[in-house]
């Protein structure tokens, strides 16, 4: 027994206070908001994606909001560590520059963040496949058009789901004529209301805001105007239950959770993680009345068979 104890002794004293990180296994868990917690739907379900983590393996838990400056962040990231944090994740993709750096620091703290394409050994990359999830939701806004007019305001022209709601409204309805126009920031609404007045002056009766800063304004905006939306990030029906036709989800709180889960096993590979519909952390939210059961139901097969073959209609039927 003296011996034993002398090995495990030894071997802490040769790995001191990084012991935790070599195992893998969560010790305390951290996370970074551009922003603050109520801004938009995106930062507030990371926040729940959080809880659930520390409820899940009974850890505390540190929230830092407000963090863009790369002293800022470098400043937070010392003080997590300071608190005993193994896991820190950055809720959004401007945290991959400044891990890139950090990660190189701190070996043995695992950085997690969204949407980017940089990576390390101890630094990963969560990326939502979200072109098929806006395919979907473009299917419904051509299949439910009246004017053969839709529009899409976005906050950056490279979002994904942007081509893949285009494509997806000119398979279903190829006279639809699909408006687009970039607000080119998360946050700008006031711009982003202004494209939805002149793209309703143009006849658009089905609004795409894919920008969870401004999404639900407009989605108001649409109902009071007695037109149609698809609702973007989360499920927005409640927000405006007359004008939203379905929600293009990202469970970003669900891929909280499953990271958490490989991390505490020491699976968590640095890298560029993918997740589309067959994790269950996409979907499509809740049915409006308006659409019509039989076509609820075609999209529920679709979307089955996108699960099992990863091809779109468009793919599969040429």
């Amino acid at each position: 027994m003296s011996i034993l104890f002398l090995l495990i002794f030894t071997s802490f004293i040769l790995t001191g206070c990084h012991t935790f990180a070599g195992s893998g296994n969560i010790q305390n868990v951290g996370l970074l908001l551009d922003g603050s917690i109520d801004d938009n739907s995106w930062n507030k379900k990371g926040y729940e994606g959080l809880l659930q983590i520390e409820k899940q393996f009974r850890t505390n838990i540190f929230v830092k909001e407000n963090m863009e400056a790369k002293e800022d962040i470098q400043r937070a990231v010392d003080e997590l560590v300071q608190q005993g944090v193994n896991l820190i994740y950055g809720h959004s993709s401007i945290y991959g520059n400044i891990f890139e750096d950090i990660a190189k620091v701190y070996p043995d703290v695992h950085f997690v963040y969204f949407n980017g394409g940089i990576y390390d050994d101890n630094l990963t990359s969560l990326n939502f496949n979200s072109h098929a999830m806006g395919f979907f939701g473009g299917m419904i806004a051509g299949k439910m058009t009246r004017t053969d007019q839709v529009g899409i305001i976005a906050a950056f022209n490279w979002q994904p789901e942007i081509e893949g709601f285009y494509e997806g409204v000119k398979f279903e309805n190829p006279a639809a004529v699909v408006q687009m126009d970039f607000v080119n920031s998360w946050e700008d609404k006031q711009r982003a209301l202004e494209m939805y007045e002149v793209m309703k002056s143009k006849g658009v009766d089905i609004f795409y805001p894919a920008g969870d800063y401004f999404s639900a304004e407009i989605l108001q905006r649409a109902e009071r105007d007695r037109l149609y939306a698809v609702g973007y990030v989360s499920d927005q029906m409640d927000v405006a239950p007359e004008a939203v036709l379905t929600s293009t989800i990202q469970n970003v709180d669900k891929l909280y959770e499953l990271s958490a889960e490989l991390f505490h096993k020491g699976e968590l590979q640095g890298g560029i993680l993918t997740f589309d519909f067959e994790d269950e952390v996409i979907e499509l939210g809740e049915y409006n009345n308006k659409v019509p059961k039989t076509y609820q139901r075609y999209m529920n097969d679709i979307i089955k068979e996108y699960k099992k073959s990863k091809l779109l209609p468009n793919e599969y039927s040429e």
